[in-house]
């Protein structure tokens, strides 16, 4: 089952797993019929709940996601689906922002460019690996840091005047990387991750050697960047047609 992509429903097959078994999860479901998946749909709930119980205790979930408008109307699925992953016990560690850099104007509202990237863990989280690549203009000078204090003064951090500002530091929670919008990059798929998106999350959540799923695998990109960063994989897809384009870009 590990290093495989596995053809069949997530809903199903997550039920044949064993508890507490898998470290990080980064998917992204088919959201409010945004675009076509060959027909198929899938229980949100029971997924969710399967989730809950296969990851591990400081596991985490990135569950990448967004909304339709209909009728000048966002659905707000994105929001109901956090909302339920914490109702089963997950912990909302961070609502992250993919901005997606490159996207059509549509002239009649500011134009979305992002989606969500909800991260949820299982307690807390026990891997964080910060990617650190945020420029600092200040590099080299010395570092004044403070806070505000509950009782609304600003006071000095014990390194106040002692450390030199690093030249770069840890990234923010908006991660600009542009999507995927020509026929080579999408692999056959109608909506793929990045693969810089992707790699940068099991970089964050996850040490070499944890077990990485993708329940909703499409066209493998997932279980592609697990294992060129030496992590193992399971890949879950109800399409056999994407199942074969997964299995040659990977090798399996």
């Amino acid at each position: 089952m590990v290093n495989s992509i596995i053809c069949g429903d997530s809903a199903t097959i997550l039920k044949s797993f064993p508890s507490s078994c898998i470290d990080l999860t980064v998917t992204s479901p088919p959201y409010d019929n945004l675009r076509e998946y060959l027909g198929y749909s899938f229980n949100f709930s029971e997924i969710a709940k399967e989730l809950y119980r296969v990851t591990k205790e400081g596991g985490v979930v990135v569950w990448i996601v967004n909304d339709a408008t209909v009728k000048g109307n966002e659905t707000g699925t994105s929001f109901k689906q956090a909302l339920f992953f914490k109702s089963l016990g997950f912990n909302l560690h961070d609502t992250m922002i993919w901005n997606k850099t490159k996207m059509p104007e549509n002239h009649n509202r500011y134009e979305q460019s992002f989606e969500y990237m909800f991260v949820f863990s299982k307690r807390k989280p026990k891997t964080f690996n910060g990617i650190r690549d945020k420029v600092n203009i200040e590099a080299g000078k010395v570092a004044h840091a403070s806070f505000r204090d509950k009782d609304g003064l600003v006071k000095k951090t014990s390194s106040f005047n002692k450390t030199k500002i690093a030249a770069h530091g840890l990234r923010t929670n908006i991660w600009a990387i542009p999507p995927c919008n020509s026929s080579k990059d999408r692999n056959g798929h109608p909506a793929p991750f990045p693969e810089q998106l992707v790699e940068d999350h099991i970089k964050s959540w996850s040490n070499e050697g944890d077990l990485v799923l993708d329940p909703f695998a499409g066209s493998g990109t997932t279980l592609k960047a697990a294992k060129n960063l030496n992590r193992k994989y399971i890949g879950i897809e109800i399409s056999s047609e994407y199942c074969d384009i997964t299995k040659q870009r990977i090798g399996i």
